[in-house]
């Protein structure tokens, strides 16, 4: 991930499950007010009543409605303006918000975090809204490989990494209308580390100079729709781990993300091994090596 200003909160407020809010998400039949924010189920609701914690919680992303207003403790106004991100939503056809600066000040008041610099609060939501781009571009080429089956993520990841970087480039990817992945709802779940980043945690603590880096300051489980070539949709849940690296010499913070199907089926399993093991088995055997001897030979024999 490239280096940008600013840093965020030890985890991120606006995704953050509430400790007042131990319900799972529930699908809603009823269209938001907005098509573009995140809805809320009616007040008035017989399925949630007025005075039910449940009734205040936005059922795609597991948190009540962030206020616009200006909280007493400010010093100045903030801009409650949103930004349309790049992710399409699976419940309308438009694209998901991120919160304003406002809203993202009044979700870290919600959690605690009163300490935080009001003029540093822009540049938080930019890094927020910069890290869930990156983690929807990772989500794309993941969904670019396998939603088209198992067979076809084969060919896809066969030749590791830099294959699929040359397939991109010339553009031999195949897709169909109405094919993109769409995302349903998500939710945050900094306090549950994930296997991946236990062992890896394990893992600094024998090894401490070769897995040394810091455990994953929060975790995202997105929920994805995939469209299969035959018209079928499926979701496909996601795990996110985003982690602090480093600074750059110029004292910009570096983020990374580890963006990957969580392992509830078998074929998501299939999917992990596939892509992993492809580029490994690739990277390994020195196929790289040997298809770049190859082209040479074939460029001085075209010249010849």
């Amino acid at each position: 991930m490239p280096p940008i200003d600013g840093s965020p909160p030890p985890s991120c407020p606006m995704h953050a499950p509430s400790s007042a809010s131990p319900f799972p998400p529930q699908s809603s039949t009823q269209p938001p007010k907005d098509a573009s924010s995140c809805p809320v189920a009616s007040p008035s609701s017989a399925k949630f009543p007025t005075p039910s914690t449940l009734s205040k919680l936005n059922p795609l992303n597991y948190m009540p409605t962030l206020s616009q207003d200006r909280s007493s403790h400010q010093k100045y106004s903030l801009p409650t303006d949103r930004t349309t991100s790049s992710i399409p939503r699976g419940d309308t056809n438009a694209n998901w918000e991120y919160p304003s600066p406002q809203q993202m000040y009044n979700a870290m008041l919600r959690k605690g975090y009163d300490d935080t610099p009001e003029d540093a609060v822009e540049s938080m939501v930019e890094v927020h809204n910069f890290l869930n781009e990156g983690a929807w571009n990772e989500i794309e080429a993941w969904e670019a490989r396998f939603s088209r089956g198992l067979s076809e993520g084969w060919q896809a990841c066969r030749r590791g990494e830099i294959g699929w970087e040359e397939m991109v480039a010339q553009g031999e990817l195949r897709g169909s209308e109405g094919s993109a992945p769409k995302l349903l709802r998500f939710m945050g779940r900094p306090g549950d580390m994930t296997p991946k980043a236990r062992m890896w945690e394990w893992a600094g603590r024998l090894y401490p100079e070769k897995f040394g880096n810091e455990p994953p300051f929060d975790r995202h489980d997105w929920f994805v729709q995939r469209t299969t070539p035959l018209g079928e949709k499926r979701e496909v849940r996601y795990v996110i781990d985003y982690y602090s690296a480093p600074p750059e010499p110029t004292g910009e913070p570096v983020f990374y993300l580890d963006v990957r199907p969580a392992i509830d089926t078998p074929t998501a399993a299939c999917e992990r091994m596939i892509r992993w093991g492809g580029d490994v088995w690739y990277r390994a055997a020195g196929s790289g090596v040997r298809e770049q001897i190859k082209a040479d030979k074939a460029k001085e024999k075209a010249k010849s």
